[in-house]
């Protein structure tokens, strides 16, 4: 039984196409009038090569476009059209293929792999049970799509995530929880010549914290704390009466996202008079490596050289896979550069990649 398409049945050409109509819709998180339109564009190309109609689901974050091919629900597609970059970007970093690579604002992370999977899906007879999400704000939180997104992996019971691969082509077998936590520290503004001694410097307090902060990380576990931007003062001759420390963390285990948020809260101020706010969460489970297990074979039995790694990157596949549903992500693009100004994709390996997805959703769906 064949179950993946011939390579040869899917035209490059055509997927450089329709990735050059969606990156040169610019579709940064946040803003509603790019993120309409790039719905919009999405929905008519889901309908162009997968027939049925796609629809818009209204949040507050911008419209997530939503596809089901009839039947029961068996394998949900999940990815984000939102992108990082602010508009204008396009201007200075128009789409462009050249020497092997197609680069562009979003092309890898996650436009490349979202076309992919319209081919793939599009070669295949029978799309019944087959369900694609594509969500608004993956890339600030998925605030407001994480409940759609856990309702229909629920109903499907399987998730093929979208995101990009890993390095050389690689299946992101499991992920570490992530979230962002901001330190508030409070103190005394004072005139740092004449009186000092009568202020509470909050920028001294926060450098005490950053210590304890970077303390929190334990590598033999796989568990990062990073502070990595801070903000203070308002004058060189004032004392500080107010710091701001952001910190990223990852984490492996819901034991570790229960140390580090316990950790975090009970973080206290060395001066007497100063104050401690912290706000924030591990917001993204981990994904761990079991939540592919039952998936990943099937990756193989398309593709036997397909490999597969746990990488510190988040995705709402934490989120699905959270909620116990077999989730396997990476299967988007293979290229590099994600989120920076080099993003690129491997235009050769798009149809190889278009033909893994469909082959995995052949086997669930048949």
């Amino acid at each position: 039984m064949r179950i993946a398409p011939d390579v040869g049945q899917l035209s490059l050409d055509e997927m450089l196409d329709d990735l050059r109509t969606l990156v040169e819709i610019e579709s940064p998180s946040n803003d509603l009038e790019a993120l309409e339109e790039s719905a919009v564009a999405l929905a008519t190309m889901i309908e162009r090569h997968l027939g049925g109609s796609a629809r818009l689901v209204a949040s507050p974050a911008g419209p997530h476009v939503h596809w089901q091919g009839g039947g029961t629900p068996r394998v949900l597609l999940l990815g984000h059209h939102d992108t990082v970059f602010p508009r204008g970007t396009l201007a200075a970093r128009p789409f462009r293929v050249a020497d092997g690579r197609a680069t562009g604002p979003g092309v890898f992370d996650m436009l490349g792999g979202i076309v992919q999977a319209l081919h793939g899906l599009a070669s295949l007879a029978d799309r019944s049970g087959v369900e694609l999400l594509f969500s608004a704000d993956e890339e600030v939180g998925s605030a407001a799509s994480r409940r759609l997104i856990e309702e229909r992996a629920l109903a499907c019971g399987a998730v093929l995530v979208l995101e990009p691969s890993g390095d050389g082509g690689a299946l992101k077998t499991g992920r570490k929880g992530c979230g962002t936590f901001e330190v508030v520290v409070g103190g005394r503004a004072a005139h740092a010549g004449l009186e000092p001694e009568k202020g509470v410097n909050a920028l001294v307090e926060a450098a005490h914290q950053v210590i304890e902060i970077d303390a929190i990380g334990d590598p033999g576990r796989g568990t990062t704390v990073t502070p990595t931007v801070s903000s203070s003062g308002t004058a060189d001759n004032v004392v500080p009466a107010a710091a701001r420390i952001r910190v990223d963390v990852r984490v492996t285990s819901l034991a570790e996202k229960e140390r580090v948020e316990s950790r975090m809260r009970s973080l206290r101020p060395r001066h007497p008079e100063a104050t401690i706010e912290v706000l924030g969460e591990i917001g993204r489970p981990a994904m761990p490596e079991s939540a592919s297990a039952s998936l990943f074979p099937l990756a193989r039995a398309v593709d036997p050289n397909v490999t597969g790694t746990a990488v510190g990157g988040g995705s709402d596949g934490n989120f699905t896979a959270a909620v116990g549903v077999p989730t396997l992500d990476g299967l988007g693009a293979v290229g590099g550069g994600a989120h920076a100004d080099h993003e690129y994709v491997e235009v050769a390996t798009m149809p190889a990649r278009a033909a893994l997805v469909a082959g995995i959703v052949a086997q669930l769906t048949g």
